[in-house]
């Protein structure tokens, strides 16, 4: 995908929320609302952009509202914020309401899954003056687990935040790394089919290998002249963001290693940044049907 076009699907979905908020009488969107119209908005999106799966606009609408969330987190996570919010949670409560923390996620637009943490931590703190905030792993714990919150309304409103967040929380872990393990043994199958030989990651840790790759090829191919020791599996799109943090954590820690390598990014990638093809790590959407094989 040329950065053109991505530009062009960016500043759509940005559109399409603006819009979809605006046309609320109070301007705000509820959290169901909100969620919902994003799904929607995407084949609509797709319009516009024929050559584009819905896979590809689902994987970067996620990754733009993900961005979002990361610019705004601190502001939500100041002191005066959170006991806001919890406030508003109490009095919700108080008056009988149902949705508390998802309608308010809707109107503060955060995600109804960090929301329902920043209310939960606040919760089990105690005193809306208590400095001392519980420990991240009990949190993390009863995010996962909502029924082991003691207090029922809460452990129902955590549990209807969860579910309906299409972008955090436990659930979308467990999607991602299905999803992320799907393409990875798709990618396995796609060698076994070829009867090229290689050795997975876990047999790489087992022979002591700290960073590696999904596949390392025991004899390398060539793809568009391009030698290939290993591949890395990504369901996910390509873009500047996500793709400077793997070259920084994982893509050059493994060219240093085992050598010139490929990235394959199911859901697309922007053109422009495949520019690291001379120094051993070049990009692709699919597994390349015009390799070479040593005799």
């Amino acid at each position: 995908m040329k950065l053109e076009t991505y530009n062009g699907i960016i500043a759509m979905i940005q559109k399409y929320s603006c819009d979809d908020k605006s046309q609320k009488s109070d301007g705000q969107c509820s959290a169901k609302d909100q969620f919902s119209s994003a799904r929607d908005l995407l084949p609509e999106i797709g319009k516009h952009f024929p050559g584009v799966s819905l896979k590809t606009l689902g994987s970067i609408f996620s990754q733009e509202y993900q961005k979002k969330m990361r610019k705004s987190h601190y502001h939500h996570y100041q002191g005066h914020v959170q006991d806001y919010y919890h406030q508003v949670y109490l009095q919700g409560v108080k008056q009988g309401k149902d949705h508390i923390i998802l309608s308010l996620a809707g109107e503060v637009d955060l995600s109804p899954a960090q929301l329902a943490r920043i209310i939960l931590e606040k919760h089990l703190s105690g005193s809306e003056h208590d400095s001392e905030s519980p420990r991240r792993p009990l949190v993390t714990r009863l995010m996962k687990e909502p029924c082991l919150i003691e207090d029922p309304l809460l452990a129902k409103e955590v549990h209807e935040c969860i579910i309906c967040d299409d972008h955090y929380g436990s659930f979308v872990d467990c999607i991602k790394h299905s999803i992320g393990h799907e393409y990875e043994c798709k990618l396995k199958q796609t060698l076994d089919d070829l009867g090229l030989t290689y050795i997975d990651e876990d047999q790489m840790r087992d022979r002591g290998y700290d960073k590696t790759p999904d596949c390392k090829l025991e004899v390398p191919i060539a793809v568009d002249g391009h030698v290939v020791n290993w591949i890395e599996s990504k369901a996910s799109f390509g873009d500047e963001y996500s793709h400077k943090g793997y070259l920084k954590d994982q893509f050059w820690s493994y060219w240093n290693r085992f050598g010139p390598g490929m990235v394959i990014y199911w859901f697309g990638f922007i053109e422009e940044l495949d520019v690291h093809q001379a120094k051993g790590i070049i990009l692709r959407d699919s597994f390349p049907e015009n390799i070479v094989t040593m005799l």
